[in-house]
């Protein structure tokens, strides 16, 4: 490439204001900025991927990228087809991923651990043009149910064929910012998932503003995510971030548990590692039945659900190195407010990235001030354009140039953001607010419960109060008498009335793919559903939505 054709490829930064918007060249497409512009500038033989024994240079990567766009395109799609990927975090991911968006197609990365129905309903929803699967037969039977055209559904081993085949020369399309690039669908925590659609730009706009300025990414990093790349969390970290500063990134294509994580640590040895509390957690009980080794690590964001201040003491106790927890979506693509390395607050997702702008609202839509609970609004240059398909959501959530979050936060006077659950969870008792998370803060830092979720249900008089569902870290200690314990010690902890008033202990709490709660599920389960003992794996819940170490 030209580099007359490089700088059509230009980004902007105002460095004498560094809250002024990006700008962007009319031509912009994001695989030559995240991609080809390492080979141009010298960094072609630097590693990009790290995966097993495999090591492929950056310029392999662009290669590769460029012979599996030609791919996608020989199969006949056009401008803006949509592509969907059910893809485990392999090379093969980046190929599909960044040959589509060089060819000017919309790349669609989806769960991987979904059911033949719930993938016919991604399918269809997102119309899309090819399929590339590499997890599992469930998305090839939803694709044949759905009468899609065979020859577009592609297998790991028959695009590696077909790129074998391929020309490694793709001019990029010329695409704006602005054009669809690419969708996120959410990960199904409150219901049925949405497409979130994001422009070309979107990925310079997270990397630059929270990946390589709030959490100082490096071109030197070695890089490790346990969070998979269909999620926006694992997405940013485990590629757009440590590929915009040419950093190296490390990819396992197992499920998330802590063994796992431990292992690919200590053996790739990564300076930043992108996790998540329920797997930091995990961890955590792990290290206490064996040495690990983490000596490596620099810098550990987190995010995706809250991080339990008790995890991050005992985090930074046992290794040494602060968790940065911070708050993002899949409709701003990554993180927008955030603990940084030298500036934390356990128990808050920190101050708000450069970049973006953030308030809290009101019943009536009137911007709160200090210590006033409300729901939190964000507004900046990578929020998503729309929800596919779904105009009266996006009527709802995206209010011009506003995202409506549904969570409900609070600031302190020197302007650190604590979140006090969603909107939807908030349980009104005897007319005061109380939020789940802090009832679920206080239940776990009992040293018998190593999970809460607190919902609200209606008590005999038809009035809401909270219910607890607890996973112990004994199941034999699932008795009346703990229920008793756990309630004086909350009302110990909390104002009186925020006490659980119900208990039900369970084996796992259900979570989706990426290891968010679904309370949702919760409130199909009767009050205090036992009288003793535990409900049983997958009695109250779907059994495949309950695995703890997915994130």
């Amino acid at each position: 490439m030209s580099n007359a054709s490089m700088r059509s490829h230009t980004v902007w930064l105002d460095q004498d204001d560094v809250h002024a918007p990006m700008r962007f060249a009319d031509v912009f497409n994001a695989a030559v900025a995240f991609i080809d512009r390492h080979v141009e500038e010298g960094r072609g033989e630097k590693l990009a991927l790290l995966a097993g024994d495999r090591k492929i240079t950056y310029a392999q990567l662009a290669e590769n990228a460029a012979r599996c766009g030609n791919v996608l395109k020989d199969l006949g799609l056009s401008r803006g087809d949509r592509v969907l990927m059910a893809s485990v975090d392999t090379p093969e991911f980046f190929y599909v991923f960044w040959g589509a968006v060089k060819a000017g197609l919309v790349a669609v990365p989806v769960n991987t651990q979904l059911k033949d129905p719930e993938y016919r309903v991604l399918i269809e929803d997102s119309g899309c043009a090819a399929i590339y699967v590499d997890c599992s037969q469930e998305p090839v039977a939803a694709a044949r149910a759905c009468g899609m055209d065979v020859s577009r559904v592609l297998s790991k081993d028959g695009v590696l064929a077909r790129m074998r085949e391929a020309s490694p020369e793709l001019a990029p399309a010329e695409t704006s910012g602005n054009d669809d690039c690419f969708w996120l669908y959410s990960s199904g925590s409150t219901g049925r998932p949405k497409g979130a659609v994001h422009v070309h730009k979107d990925m310079a706009v997270t990397s630059t503003r929270y990946g390589a300025n709030t959490m100082g990414v490096r071109s030197d990093d070695v890089v490790f995510c346990a969070s998979k790349l269909f999620f926006s969390y694992g997405f940013g970290g485990g590629m757009t971030f440590p590929l915009w500063v040419g950093a190296t990134i490390v990819l396992c294509d197992e499920l998330p548990s802590a063994e796992m994580a431990f292992r690919m640590i200590e053996t790739y040895r990564p300076t930043v590692y992108f996790g998540m509390p329920t797997l930091y957690r995990n961890q955590l009980q792990l290290a206490e039945t064996r040495s690990v080794d983490m000596s490596s690590i620099r810098l550990v964001p987190s995010a995706g659900e809250q991080l339990p201040e008790a995890v991050f003491h005992k985090w930074k106790e046992r290794f040494g190195v602060p968790i940065l927890d911070g708050i993002g979506s899949s409709e701003v693509l990554h993180v927008f407010i955030s603990n940084r390395p030298d500036d934390i607050r356990p128990g808050t997702s920190g101050r708000p990235v450069v970049g973006y702008e953030v308030k809290i609202v009101g019943e009536n839509g009137q911007t709160l001030g200090p210590n006033e609970i409300g729901v939190l609004m964000v507004k900046g240059q990578s929020l998503a354009r729309c929800y596919w398909n779904n105009p009266e959501k996006t009527a709802s959530t995206m209010l011009g140039e506003w995202l409506n979050t549904g969570d409900m936060y609070y600031y302190d006077e020197d302007n650190y953001y604590v979140s006090v659950g969603r909107a939807d969870d908030m349980i009104k008792v005897g007319g005061m607010w109380c939020s789940p998370n802090e009832i679920e803060n206080a239940l776990i830092s009992h040293p018998k419960v190593a999970e809460a979720a607190v919902i609200g249900q209606k008590d005999d008089d038809g009035l809401l109060k909270p219910a607890a569902f607890i996973v112990l870290h004994d199941r034999n200690d699932a008795n009346d008498a703990i229920k008793e314990e756990l309630k004086q010690f909350c009302k110990e902890k909390l104002a009186r009335y925020k006490y659980p008033r119900w208990f039900t202990f369970m084996d796992q709490l259900p979570k989706t793919g990426t290891g968010k709660l679904q309370r949702f599920r919760l409130h199909s389960m009767p009050r205090d559903a036992q009288a003793s003992g535990y409900v049983a794996q997958g009695a109250a819940v779907r059994a495949d939505a309950l695995r703890v170490d997915a994130v």
